[in-house]
């Protein structure tokens, strides 16, 4: 019997969810495995990978064979480099110390990797949403300033015809006043 280990789907359409599983290859995608080694969550960003590291290695010790993204997911989680270095240590190459530290170093620079992409994806976001929140506050201030400028032309036309009102009956008073000046100065 080979043993494959590879990915079993769960989730909803279009919200895929998976099972990393050892399974006998001839078994269905997502029927009877041997065991559960972890969950891969490819819905978030990075993706979640939750995954039992010594149960992969011992896996892989008894020959199991990894599909092309099951390889993926552990060499991203460490697993094809713990069973390399295993293999250094059965061949005298490495002491087990030595594997440890190489490994311990390996993954805390992974994680480093991963939180600074988690960092930037968070900068990101944040200055997306400052760029939103400027383009709108401009767009505010403009609609506020066409709303200023038509009730102030507004008031501007309906002023001009209140002001000849007022120059009309200036003039029309005025007038009067000038012929009486005339008729005072001729007689």
């Amino acid at each position: 019997m080979s043993v494959k280990i590879r990915l079993q789907r769960h989730g909803k359409k279009g919200k895929p969810f998976y099972w990393v599983v050892a399974a006998d290859a001839r078994s269905k995608r997502d029927g009877k495995y041997l065991e559960k080694i972890g969950t891969y969550n490819p819905n978030t960003n990075p993706a979640t990978i939750d995954l039992n590291l010594d149960s992969a290695v011992k896996w892989l010790h008894n020959g199991a064979q990894p599909t092309d993204t099951a390889k993926a997911i552990l060499s991203y989680k460490g697993a094809l480099l713990k069973h390399h270095l295993d293999g250094g240590i059965r061949k005298g190459a490495l002491t087990q110390e030595q594997a440890d530290a190489k490994l311990a170093a390996w993954l805390e620079a992974k994680a480093g990797k991963v939180d600074a992409k988690k960092d930037g994806l968070t900068k990101a976001q944040a200055d997306a949403k400052a760029k939103a929140f400027k383009a709108e506050q401009d767009v505010n201030a403009k609609r506020l300033a066409a709303a200023a400028q038509a009730e102030a032309d507004a008031i501007a036309a309906a002023t001009p015809a209140v002001e000849e009102e007022v120059v009309a009956e200036v003039e029309a008073e005025e007038a009067p006043a000038a012929e009486e000046n005339n008729e005072t100065t001729e007689a």
